[in-house]
């Protein structure tokens, strides 16, 4: 019991000095950089915030407002007239326009500074990721953290606009593909048809449980946060709060299952198939609802094409990839440059993504149809092999990106931000979110199988939860109270599932026990849930 003491002391010191030097890093990266972190300063501190993209904006208008009191006197005694004072202001604008070409060098962010940002991003997503893992949790957890720290609301390292973001989410979006490439790459196809109908069942019933539960409490207890915008019926942003429960993020729940080595069992089919008919489904819902904003009249013909253009292209993809692409990698093997392999198998990935995003499906699930085809040529294991060291570059920067819109001050009492009746809804949200999915996971009628295990994993909403609601404001349907309460409902959705995973597989037999073992924790599994 003393050495356990010892040990925990020591383990303590240990942590807190790794933070320690973590937070003098990531200061000596930023005033190298010669940035500083606009999250941490306050009114008054006498440092000079950076200036973001919406800063800018902000100081036009600012300059603007400024330039057009100041002619108020001429103008109201006739010396100036209108024309001439919105001149000034777009003088002034340009002024300070120049200014920030000057100090950027006129290209947009500088080249060093998309470099510390980088450093930032994944020095402390593998940091936190190890401390996290050492507590016995999945490391996307850790990166999930890394990211909120990062945020605009924190460090404010990552923004929440401007050219700096738009770079940070185009090597996100690399991150997923190459993830939801690996996931295919280590499916089985025949075993992920053998759970299809299971998988359809929890897909279809996770999507539209949680879709009506949604639409029937926004409806009926019309919260007192829930102002619609002018022009906007209830009833649109009832239908809109409902669809924003609907998909699952895929990319959390499959980082989850790898970190604990758990893809290979029976849920961890049934969640992946369920995932990419629920984000098929999902893209449905989303033109359907999109289409209602724009005042489109979209009938069952158009829904069902939508649909069919969805479905089909993974389809197509998986039969065509799988006749043509072993013949096309031998042909790659046989040549001699350093990292064909591995280029062809990237553009490969990328490629069939891109192309399902053009078909009107999404990037994830044409990356998902590249792994399943490449599963089944000869080059699989060198491909896997060569892939994993790119993708672990690129796919903690995407579950830092997930991380990093949360705002912490929607949770702390006190700031501009907090709003107990948001926080009230958004929580209220949220058990809704996790209640839906969770019953889907009775759609499983396999004995071997925990129900439970697959709801959970069901549970997460993340980026595609995030994409949802930020269409939903950019399109006036969601004010900014009910986009912050979605914005809590995803967060949470979020951070909750993988401990949750990792309780509930370590209380599941693993696969190596007996089958006599495994189907009497299946039979457990069906008595307790």
């Amino acid at each position: 019991m003393v050495r356990r003491r010892i040990s925990r002391v020591r383990n303590g010191k240990r942590t807190g000095t790794q933070l320690r030097r973590l937070a003098l890093l990531l200061l000596g990266l930023w005033l190298i950089a010669g940035r500083p972190l606009p999250g941490l300063l306050v009114p008054g501190s006498g440092v000079a915030a950076e200036r973001s993209p919406a800063g800018l904006i902000e100081e036009k208008s600012t300059a603007a407002a400024e330039t057009l009191q100041e002619a108020e006197p001429q103008e109201a005694g006739g010396h100036e007239t209108a024309d001439e004072v919105a001149g000034a202001a777009q003088q002034s604008g340009a002024e300070q326009d120049e200014a920030h070409a000057e100090d950027s060098g006129g290209h947009g962010p500088r080249i060093r500074d998309v470099f510390f940002t980088l450093i930032a991003i994944l020095v402390l997503a593998k940091v936190l990721g190890e401390m996290v893992e050492r507590r016995g949790q999945p490391a996307v957890l850790g990166e999930l953290v890394a990211g909120v720290l990062l945020g605009a609301s924190v460090l404010g390292v990552i923004p929440a606009s401007g050219e700096m973001y738009d770079i940070i989410h185009v090597l996100a979006e690399i991150g997923v593909v190459l993830l939801l490439f690996e996931i295919g790459l280590e499916t089985d196809l025949k075993e992920m048809f053998r759970v299809g109908p299971t998988a359809a069942r929890v897909a279809l019933i996770g999507v539209f449980l949680p879709f009506l539960l949604g639409f029937l409490y926004w409806y009926l207890a019309s919260p007192s946060i829930g102002v619609r915008p002018a022009g906007i019926s209830f009833a649109v942003v009832a239908i809109f709060v409902g669809a924003t429960l609907t998909a699952t993020s895929v990319g959390i729940t499959a980082r989850v299952l790898s970190d604990l080595s758990r893809m290979h069992t029976p849920e961890a089919r049934i969640i992946i198939g369920a995932a990419v008919i629920d984000d098929v489904l999902g893209i449905v819902i989303l033109a359907v609802v999109s289409g209602m904003v724009g005042g489109a009249a979209l009938g069952v013909l158009s829904i069902t094409k939508i649909f069919v253009f969805a479905v089909g292209f993974l389809v197509l993809a998986v039969v065509l990839g799988t006749r043509f692409a072993p013949a096309i990698f031998d042909f790659v093997d046989r040549m001699r440059t350093r990292g064909v392999l591995l280029v062809a198998a990237f553009c490969f990935a990328l490629g069939i993504a891109a192309l399902a995003d053009l078909a009107g499906s999404a990037m994830i699930i044409g990356a998902f149809a590249a792994g399943l085809v490449l599963s089944s040529t000869n080059q699989f294991d060198a491909v896997v092999e060569r892939v994993e060291p790119v993708a672990d570059i690129f796919t903690p920067i995407f579950f830092v990106a997930v991380g990093a819109p949360v705002n912490v001050r929607l949770f702390i009492p006190g700031t501009e931000d907090f709003n107990l009746a948001v926080l009230a809804v958004g929580l209220i949200l949220t058990v809704i979110a996790i209640v839906g999915k969770l019953v889907a996971g009775l759609g499983v009628t396999r004995p071997d199988t925990s129900k439970l295990l697959v709801g959970v994993g069901m549970v997460p909403r993340g980026e595609v939860g995030l994409i949802f609601a930020s269409i939903g404001l950019t399109a006036g349907i969601l004010s900014s109270s009910v986009y912050s309460a979605i914005l809590i409902m995803v967060i949470l959705s979020t951070f909750i599932v993988p401990p949750a995973l990792k309780v509930l597989f370590a209380r599941k037999p693993q696969d190596s026990l007996p089958d006599s073992l495994s189907s009497l924790g299946g039979g457990l599994d069906e008595t307790l849930y």
